[in-house]
């Protein structure tokens, strides 16, 4: 009897990346041509720390050669990354998902000057699963439910609920009141990249974002709306609030960029993403979830 085979085990916190000889002739060499950003001598420094693995998790030496399709697991680090000082809440876990209820500032994934203070570094070492994917994302800025798979083998089926437009997502919003428009209502517009890259605008052309929005209260100056997005383009919600002459309360990019300052936790943007609700596709059974966060008070 040989002894049962065990899948290595993913660190938390890992990046993977595959590599060819078209890159370089070493691991080294393909990491600086795939990367340029990080120097030759950040690589070299990690990898000496035993922070560049191959497939089995064994570092890497700097000048290992390079097969076609090599699997390389990496860490991202960043020098002083900022420690942001809110904690999420973890509402439900089964075999398969995860649902985590997100406070304002924390980014869901690693990207630019966050690795360790995210959503998903911070989840798979607390509860212990390397292997956690979130099935979507929402903006650093915005706050509540985010879905997570936890098992590699049901991946695929709870991925197919958001490709497939089988999952509502409803949100809260306050901003100012739009008095002269008719509730409930739904807004269609076309939206492309803009200026940065990391914004979006609208343009001439065939819609390909589209939401459903409503009027929850009404406040003397302000009103709390429901957004539920048919599509998920990026930053739909609040870029669709702004062209009706309502920016989302609090909002840094639109309708138009604000100078980059410090996170200000006393006034995050006031978007919440409230609810998630589907029929499982693993049992049928219906799946309903709901932030516990609030947004501020509106009288």
């Amino acid at each position: 009897m040989h002894p049962p085979q065990h899948k290595p085990r993913r660190p938390p916190g890992a990046s993977t990346v595959h590599l060819s000889p078209g890159d370089g002739d070493t691991v080294l060499e393909c990491l600086c041509s795939r990367f340029p950003a990080v120097s030759p001598d950040t690589w070299k420094e990690r990898m000496q720390r035993g922070r560049v693995l191959d497939a089995a998790w064994e570092p890497l030496a700097m000048h290992a050669p390079v097969r076609d399709g090599l699997c390389v697991h990496y860490f991202r680090e960043v020098i002083h990354e900022p420690r942001i000082p809110v904690t999420e809440t973890v509402l439900y876990a089964d075999a398969h998902l995860l649902v985590a209820d997100k406070p304002h500032f924390l980014p869901v994934m690693p990207a630019g000057r966050f690795v360790e203070e995210t959503l998903l570094t911070r989840l798979r070492r607390r509860m212990g699963h390397p292997d956690l994917v979130p099935l979507h994302r929402i903006d650093r800025a915005t706050a509540g439910l985010v879905l997570f798979s936890v098992n590699a083998s049901s991946r695929a089926a709870y991925q197919a609920l958001f490709r497939e437009r089988r999952i509502v997502k409803s949100y809260e919003a306050l901003a100012a009141p739009l008095r002269q428009q008719a509730w409930p209502r739904v807004y269609r517009s076309r939206l492309v990249r803009g200026e940065p890259f990391f914004r979006m605008r609208e343009e001439e052309g065939r819609p390909n974002s589209e939401t459903r929005m409503d009027v929850l209260e009404r406040g003397p100056d302000l009103w709390r709306y429901a957004l539920t997005p048919v599509t998920g383009r990026t930053h739909q919600l609040r870029v669709h609030m702004a062209a009706l002459g309502a920016p989302i309360l609090h909002d840094r990019w639109y309708p138009q960029l604000q100078p980059e300052a410090d996170d200000d936790h006393a006034r995050p943007l006031q978007l919440l993403a409230r609810t998630l609700e589907f029929v499982d596709p693993l049992n049928g059974q219906p799946r309903v979830w709901h932030s516990q966060r609030q947004l501020l008070p509106i009288d």
